[in-house]
């Protein structure tokens, strides 16, 4: 499969997690905060310990709760909590307290992928821009703002608020919806092999996988780029 004649796409649908908004340096910044802030070192011997087993547990969680299996009060804490207890420092209180700091710390973080701006600048330019995302609706919108993001995109779609998380094919139509888009005009770039390249399988429209960090897979893709700076040629 190959991607469209770039001139028949109209609307262009972007994650934003791990896609524009640099998730894990950003993430990775506000735990070196919380290892110093809440006195982590008296029982974990390092930040990189720490910050490992942090990610381990919350990928996990995130899984289950793409699943349904948890609930998002319940993912907010409970990733602080198993942290916690992996290192033998059950503490409910302190788990709370460390998630209440994530939430509100994380999405002020403002780090985005090289060449996002240069990429939006001259894709808003061409095409109607739109955000899809699976994450906490609160926390998404103020990523857009504190990083200047907000004014590229038409549409934000947010899982929580559809009812429906990628790669539910809902999720996309109500997007098409909103945006007043079609599968046959419109393009979406992401991240996740699952969550966003198949998502998008489902509902017939073209896909871009973004592989910053050039993992190995064996899905079929229509077309996969390691740097956003790529798409000055593809779109």
């Amino acid at each position: 499969m190959i991607i469209k004649n770039k001139m028949k796409y109209e609307h262009i649908f972007f994650d934003l997690d791990r896609t524009l908004w640099h998730f894990d340096e950003n993430s990775r910044k506000v735990l070196n905060d919380m290892y110093i802030h809440f006195n982590l070192s008296d029982f974990i011997s390092g930040l990189d310990e720490f910050v490992e087993k942090y990610q381990e547990i919350n990928e996990a969680l995130w899984s289950l709760y793409r699943d349904d299996k948890v609930t998002k009060e319940e993912l907010r804490w409970k990733r602080f909590g198993d942290t916690l207890d992996w290192f033998n420092m059950s503490n409910d209180e302190m788990a709370n307290k460390m998630g209440d700091y994530y939430v509100y710390h994380s999405p002020r973080q403002t780090l985005l992928f090289p060449e996002t701006i240069n990429v939006l600048n001259y894709l808003s330019k061409k095409y109607k821009l739109h955000i899809i995302t699976n994450g906490f609706e609160e926390v998404q919108h103020i990523k857009l703002k504190e990083s200047g993001l907000s004014k590229y995109f038409e549409v934000v779609i947010l899982s929580e608020k559809v009812g429906v998380k990628k790669p539910h094919p809902y999720i996309f139509k109500k997007a098409f919806s909103e945006s007043g888009a079609t599968a046959k005009n419109s393009i979406m770039i992401g991240d996740d092999l699952y969550a966003d390249i198949y998502g998008a399988q489902r509902v017939k429209m073209d896909a871009i996988y973004f592989n910053f960090n050039k993992l190995v897979h064996k899905e079929n893709v229509q077309k996969e780029i390691n740097c956003l700076s790529e798409l000055f040629n593809i779109l």
